[in-house]
């Protein structure tokens, strides 16, 4: 009983902190250069991460093929999943740029399905799709002016091509075996992740404008200790002790819990619309998921292997970030 109470704590925890992390996020990159501030982030976690399994656990590092995917790995999740996402916050309100990532889970579906053509999704999954893509509509109903600025347009394309990377990289890693430890293997994505976005600052980000402020210093902790390490032990915890279809709440609960920060923290808009979409996205991931455990609950054909397979992809956070 007490390690299942603790299990339900864990997964309130990662439901909460990585819905702030968006908020967290907007917060470093008003004082300090978006890549850079990512890769200060996630080179710090992965290296801590990855020195905690290495050095105290003893865990094998594996070979150089393992480190070879997990840098693959890591540019697709964290340095576009979420180095991306840190550029746009720029000049896209939080609450709208977790909505937006909150399409990951889709983009897995679609990106199995254009990779096995001899697998179909059925009604409901293509129904949920839909409805995702309505709630994009309604989203931008009244920001279709806003997409006349180059920066915010710029932003929110960059915001898609992050859910789409996320959704890559979760495709590519559940692809790959690998016999090393997944937390271990967590933080070389971080690392390599984070040298990707530390690189592309040099390319793109003005260092000129790095401002060693309270608020940032305080957002790049929480983001490296809660958002990244104990968020993702957490997880972690929470899967080995309670239903993956219970865990995946976290999925609806975490652009709720970014809307509503946004709204209250930073003054960012929250109106009828966004509210609508935000019902329409959250329904898509409700009906997605159910769509995938009927086929996964299907006669086990060629046609249903895919379900096997995304059955499992609610466990990703969004921007995850996460």
């Amino acid at each position: 009983m007490r390690s299942n109470r603790l299990a339900y704590l864990a997964l309130a925890f990662i439901c909460v902190v990585w819905g702030t992390t968006y908020v967290a996020l907007l917060i470093g990159v008003r004082h300090f250069p978006p890549f850079l501030f990512t890769a200060l982030r996630q080179i710090t976690a992965g290296a801590l991460l990855a020195g905690f399994m290495l050095l105290v656990r003893h865990q094998s590092w594996g070979d150089w093929l393992n480190i070879r995917r997990q840098m693959v790995a890591g540019v697709l999740l964290i340095t576009v999943g979420n180095g991306f996402v840190g550029w746009a916050e720029m000049y896209v309100p939080s609450g709208i740029a977790a909505l937006i990532a909150s399409l990951s889970p889709l983009w897995v579906v679609l990106i199995n399905l254009a990779a096995n053509r001899t697998e179909k999704a059925n009604g409901l999954i293509w129904f949920g799709i839909l409805t995702g893509v309505a709630g994009m509509v309604v989203l931008f109903r009244d920001n279709l002016i806003l997409l006349t600025n180059p920066q915010y347009a710029t932003g929110t394309l960059l915001i898609f091509l992050a859910a789409l990377g996320w959704a890559g990289g979760s495709v590519f890693v559940k692809k790959q075996k690998s016999n090393v430890h997944p937390i271990l293997n967590a933080g070389w994505q971080m690392f390599f992740g984070g040298i990707g976005c530390f690189l592309l600052s040099l390319i793109f980000d003005d260092w000129s404008h790095a401002q060693w402020s309270s608020e940032m210093l305080v957002s790049l902790l929480y983001l490296i200790l809660f958002g990244s390490i104990a968020a993702f032990a957490a997880y972690g915890y929470a899967l080995s002790k309670l239903p993956v279809t219970l865990v995946s709440m976290h999925s609806y609960i975490n652009p709720m819990v970014a809307v509503l920060l946004g709204w209250w923290m930073l003054g960012e808009k929250l109106n009828a619309m966004i509210a609508l979409a935000f019902i329409c996205i959250i329904g898509s991931l409700y009906l997605v998921n159910r769509g995938l455990r009927q086929q996964r609950n299907a006669p086990s054909t060629v046609r249903y292997r895919v379900a096997a397979r995304l059955a499992l992809l609610f466990r990703a956070p969004g921007a995850r970030q996460e």
